[in-house]
């Protein structure tokens, strides 16, 4: 069969790979001008960093059939995220842990005295079901480490308070009684050693793919196919009928620096009056080079507008219940499944992303055109 790949990301570029090795004709399009979606990366120039172009990607998962799979077109080297944040003066570790409880109280405690220094003293106990972010934070780490790590920085990223949030935000982030300052806690982590572009182009390498980049998508495209794959933006494929899903966008200031800026990869700056929420030197995302020069990016947050960027989903009570609505459309739609971050309109790390690009594929090969709109559902 002709298939029609709507997006040249991980999901466009996995699946497409996947059924090109099994005898169909690929064609994928692209809007921008250049493929891997918001995990490009390229060469500066100027300094010879290669710079992750749309803010960092960092790659971890327990799967191993994925971690194979990406290291089947890019070698990945070693990487552990150890972020740092700045507030009230001081640099501290995150996820908070034995570290940053020790040094933000100026106490020498071993893990069981921080426990129950966290559990009993701390801990607001009174909130039994968190179901905010903020209830979430105060009932795990208390009213000091909430205000100085989480507060300020998530009201920068979401453009609300945390009482307004979900509790499900803040459940991915660990509490650590021990130095371990490891982000992730998953068994493989990693950096492709030149760039997730670079494997993307090496994925897309078959000679029963064709990718068309600087290509508008349009829906009348899709009659010429015998089936779509569609990873851009769910409501646009609807030309947004029954309004827009909300999304948060990010704007990057960039600077260069001779030398190495700020010591780390991340930095996020935790109180509200530093309007970027964090800066990140790309350097240091591929610790086994060696440059002089440094690329950095301070990010702002802020609501997507037409035209932007969409990064992070918002998926608030208003957005669900559009998204529930866009879902039926979708349902009742011939010819085309919606996949990946925007299609789904769900939060997704690039391991999962690639998860489910495998199992739609292998779903495809099963059921042919029968496949459904939603091969794991955004609901």
């Amino acid at each position: 069969m002709h298939i029609l790949l709507v997006g040249a990301g991980l999901s466009g570029a996995v699946i497409g790979r996947q059924l090109a090795e099994a005898g169909h004709q690929i064609t994928v399009i692209e809007s921008r001008d250049h493929v891997a979606g918001n995990c490009h990366t390229e060469r500066d120039p100027e300094t010879g960093v290669n710079v992750h172009v749309y803010g960092p990607h960092i790659f971890h998962t327990d799967d191993q059939e994925v971690w194979d799979y990406v290291n089947r077109f890019e070698r990945f080297l070693p990487y552990k995220n150890r972020v740092k944040t700045t507030s009230q003066g001081q640099v501290f570790s995150l996820p908070i842990n034995l570290h940053t409880i020790n040094q933000f109280f100026g106490k020498t405690m071993r893990p069981d005295e921080a426990l129950a220094f966290i559990t009993e003293e701390q801990a607001d106990t009174s909130i039994e079901d968190p179901q905010t972010f903020e209830e979430q934070a105060l009932r795990f780490v208390g009213r000091d480490l909430y205000e100085a790590f989480f507060k300020g920085y998530t009201i920068k990223q979401w453009g609300m308070d945390p009482s307004q949030l979900p509790a499900s935000i803040l459940k991915r982030l660990p509490v650590r009684f021990n130095y371990d300052d490891n982000y992730f806690f998953h068994k493989y982590q990693g950096m492709p050693e030149n760039g997730y572009t670079q494997m993307v182009e090496a994925i897309l390498d078959h000679p029963s793919i064709t990718v068309r980049l600087n290509t508008h998508f349009t829906r009348d495209q899709a009659g010429d196919y015998d089936h779509v794959f569609y990873a851009g933006p769910l409501d646009g494929w609807f030309d947004y009928e029954l309004g827009r899903l909300g999304y948060r966008t990010l704007d990057f200031e960039r600077f260069t620096y001779q030398g190495d800026y700020q010591g780390c990869a991340v930095m996020n700056y935790g109180e509200e009056s530093v309007p970027y929420t964090r800066i990140t030197e790309h350097k240091h995302f591929s610790p086994w080079e060696e440059h002089e020069g440094s690329v950095l990016y301070r990010e702002f947050s802020r609501a997507c507008e037409p035209g932007d960027i969409p990064y992070y989903p918002i998926r608030q009570v208003d957005e669900k219940a559009l998204l529930a609505d866009y879902v039926k459309l979708a349902e009742k739609t011939q010819g085309v499944t919606f996949v990946g971050r925007l299609g789904t309109y769900r939060y997704l790390d690039m391991d999962v992303t690639i998860r489910e690009a495998m199992d739609t594929a292998a779903a495809f090969l099963e059921k042919g055109t029968e496949i459904p709109a939603f091969v794991k559902s955004p609901l």
